[in-house]
């Protein structure tokens, strides 16, 4: 089962030559899911050759191998990790029996809800990133950039598989709605908010795959722990891939602030107009789009009191973040947590069943591991002298699901009056100006080893090639 079979019209490690049906089913959904790249994919993108990695198997050691491929020619495909036969359900109600490799009846609209959710995702940042290769820093992050595109095109096919193998004409249907929803579209929208945002600039796209990946992966290590096996191997081998995406989130911000930090100390200022006027992108700015996406992508949890959550934890279709390694009892019954409300203009904690508070759980491990890495962009700025701080807002702040949506919370978890807030708003959040001034600097670098001026070079290149590596080929 590690292999891949590239031999395959459509790549797999599934057997799916087994299954004539399933396989002409999904062998027409493919040339539409081409059409949709061809006029969603990155602009222009058509003929250049990418240095691309391509699963190959799917052990943790040595999966991917790397060449110049042709996007368009990228072997999109459906792998999954290896199964086990005497897996067993290790949460809910279900706790001790054998997991499901089929979808059982009465659980089979929540799944297809769990599995369409992720799977819009996917498309939705490919559509969101169309036409950031036009602006690219370098020719690394221009190959970082298109890497990612594939990988989210075949999250993609790892969903669509599980919606034809499982859900029959419904599923069909639902495959191809993924095709035909768009990011931001007034009429038909991508299904989760933070999907509908532009990614107008760099800035903007590192801020998205340092957070709003990082959701990916928490959202995906829940589903890993599902009682349904076919989605919870699907999802382990997802995760391999998305670490990349976070590492070109995190390296990517932790550039720019080592290249802010170096004209800083060249002019020894921290004047926010003199650092503008020398082309790099200030730290408050920085801050602001912190702000900014990490209290998108906390909705994404979804609301702090949750019957749904409760209902796909009891029914084993999605666990908590490393479920095996937490010391209870697995089925949460008569335990409690605490969440947050606002009463008499304080905020407040109150506890409510742990079961219905999932979501905040899970949104609580997802701000510790986002915390730490802001950590690691502070280690920068402390290696050099910098005073300044990065930091994550308050989990209440600028919130616009659940208990907390829609209340005026500052940064640091104060409750403000409407006054208060229009007051400070531009100090917490970008502001059009902020949009502009990142948007001029703009402009692309493609020429090997070259990098613009308010982004440093990475430490090394990728696959342990040198950073002047020729990583895409314009033909």
């Amino acid at each position: 089962m590690s292999s891949i079979n590239y031999s395959e019209k459509i790549p797999n490690n599934v057997d799916l030559s087994s299954d004539r049906t399933l396989q002409r089913a999904l062998e027409q959904w493919q040339p539409n899911f081409i059409s949709w790249w061809d006029d969603m994919g990155p602009e222009g993108s058509t003929d250049m050759d990418v240095y691309l990695r391509t699963a190959v198997s799917v052990d943790p050691q040595g999966w991917a191998q790397f060449g110049h491929v042709k996007m368009r020619d990228y072997r999109w495909g459906i792998f999954m990790n290896p199964g086990d036969a005497d897996r067993t359900i290790h949460f809910g109600d279900h706790k001790g029996e054998k997991a499901w490799q089929d979808v059982p009846g009465e659980h089979r609209a929540n799944l297809r809800r769990i599995i369409v959710t992720q799977g819009d995702t996917e498309p939705a940042s490919v559509e969101q990133q169309r036409q950031l290769g036009l602006t690219a820093p370098s020719m690394y992050d221009l190959r970082n950039l298109f890497q990612i595109n594939v990988e989210e095109g075949r999250h993609l096919w790892a969903m669509v598989y599980l919606l034809h193998k499982h859900f029959g004409r419904d599923g069909r249907e639902e495959a191809e709605a993924l095709l035909q929803r768009r990011s931001g579209h007034e009429d038909n929208p991508r299904i989760l908010g933070a999907f509908n945002e532009q990614t107008p600039d760099w800035l903007s796209y590192f801020m998205f795959t340092y957070f709003t990946d990082r959701d990916g992966k928490f959202q995906l290590c829940a589903l890993a722990e599902s009682a349904f096996d076919p989605l919870a191997r699907t999802t382990k081998f997802m995760l391999t891939e998305e670490a990349h995406h976070m590492f070109v989130g995190e390296s990517g911000i932790s550039r720019v602030i080592t290249r802010t930090a170096q004209v800083m100390n060249e002019l020894k200022t921290d004047d926010v107009g003199r650092l503008r006027a020398a082309g790099v992108i200030d730290l408050p700015t920085i801050q602001r789009y912190i702000n900014f996406h990490f209290s998108v992508t906390i909705d994404l949890f979804g609301a702090d009191e949750s019957s749904n959550a409760a209902i796909f934890y009891s029914s084993g279709l999605k666990g908590r973040f490393e479920e095996g390694k937490r010391p209870d009892d697995h089925v949460l019954k008569g335990q409690t947590y605490k969440v947050l409300e606002t009463r008499n203009g304080q905020l407040v904690e109150k506890e409510i069943p742990m079961l219905n508070a999932l979501n905040e759980v899970l949104r609580d491990d997802y701000i510790k591991d986002s915390a730490a890495g802001v950590g690691r962009w502070n280690k920068v700025l402390e290696k050099v002298g910098i005073p300044t701080r990065l930091s994550v807002p308050h989990k209440a702040f600028h919130r616009n699901i659940g208990l907390l949506a829609k209340v005026k919370i500052s940064p640091d978890g104060r409750v403000l009056n409407d006054a208060e807030w229009n007051a400070k708003v531009n100090a917490w959040l970008p502001s059009a100006e902020d949009r502009a001034f990142v948007a001029s600097l703009m402009g692309r670098v493609v020429e090997p080893g070259k990098f613009a001026n308010w982004i440093a070079p990475p430490v090394m290149g990728i696959n342990r090639q040198p950073v002047d590596f020729e990583y895409v080929r314009f033909n």
